[in-house]
């Protein structure tokens, strides 16, 4: 019950895509102070490169940098293949990279739909799809392996914005992720999503150009989320805390799915 014990990941492997920026290098960043080895992907190999080595030497870990297109099916069987030729087995898959599109629904166009949905849904069933050798190799009754999908709360309530496709794929998301559950937990591998609410991120701040002062404002708990609310829940989720925990997605919006007037009946 000693809690260094309870929520130990030291000395694991892990796979975060998009894991380079926003709410992906803060997963990363939880993972890497609390001694797990973590592959990141994104599509830009430069500052994927540089984001790696600036977070190795902040937590004195080993954050290795794989660029790729995970939109692709291709993409998704390169990078699986580059994790294989370097690891024999790993311990989560953290599914989070993803793309946003906004349009108005008389002209949404087909191009909009396809991206957010190949790279936020498709790509998320692929990757799992084709790491799960990776995942079964270092799973057991006591010590599962992990996946963890990254949803929204867009996929929960009704976005504000018309991004149609985007508040899709993370519904798409939030119910594959109990499919998987049902699928993998009998293989010891244990799925479940969270759904983020408002954090810094460029997808976001791209909304509100970079100033989160009126979500704050208008958000229960009076603030934006921070890297210890997201890294402090896949840590949970991904250590012996969180082994009994299967298929749910939990929701990390301080308060707005379950506590904002409009929800409330």
């Amino acid at each position: 019950m000693n809690i260094n014990e309870l929520f130990n990941v030291e000395g694991k492997t892990a796979v975060v895509t998009g894991g380079s920026r926003g709410i992906g290098e803060m997963i990363t960043a939880g993972l890497l102070a609390n001694g797990v080895k973590v592959y990141i992907t994104a599509r830009k190999i430069g500052p994927l490169l540089a984001k790696a080595e600036e977070l190795s030497n902040k937590y004195n870990g080993e954050c290795i940098a794989l660029g790729c297109d995970l939109s692709t099916l291709e993409g998704v069987t390169s990078f699986a293949n580059q994790i294989k030729e370097k690891e024999e087995g790993i311990d989560f898959l953290i599914n989070n990279a993803g793309a946003a599109w906004a349009e108005p629904f008389d002209t949404f166009s087909e191009a909009g739909w396809d991206k957010v949905m190949d790279l936020n849904t498709k790509s998320l069933f692929f990757l799992s799809q084709q790491m799960k050798p990776l995942l079964t190799k270092n799973a057991s009754l006591e010590d599962p392996s992990r996946i963890i999908n990254i949803g929204s709360i867009d996929g929960l309530n009704t976005p504000a914005f018309e991004t149609f496709s985007y508040s899709t794929s993370k519904a798409a998301v939030h119910h594959l992720t109990r499919h998987l559950a049902h699928r993998l937990v009998r293989e010891n591998i244990l799925v479940n999503a969270i759904a983020p609410g408002p954090y810094p991120s460029n997808m976001l701040g791209a909304a509100v150009a970079h100033d989160y002062s009126e979500i704050a404002k208008r958000n229960p708990r009076k603030r934006v989320g921070t890297p210890e609310d997201i890294a402090g829940l896949v840590i949970f989720m991904c250590s012996r805390a969180g082994a009994y925990t299967v298929g749910e997605t939990v929701t990390s919006d301080g308060g707005i799915v379950k506590t904002s007037s409009h929800n409330l009946s």
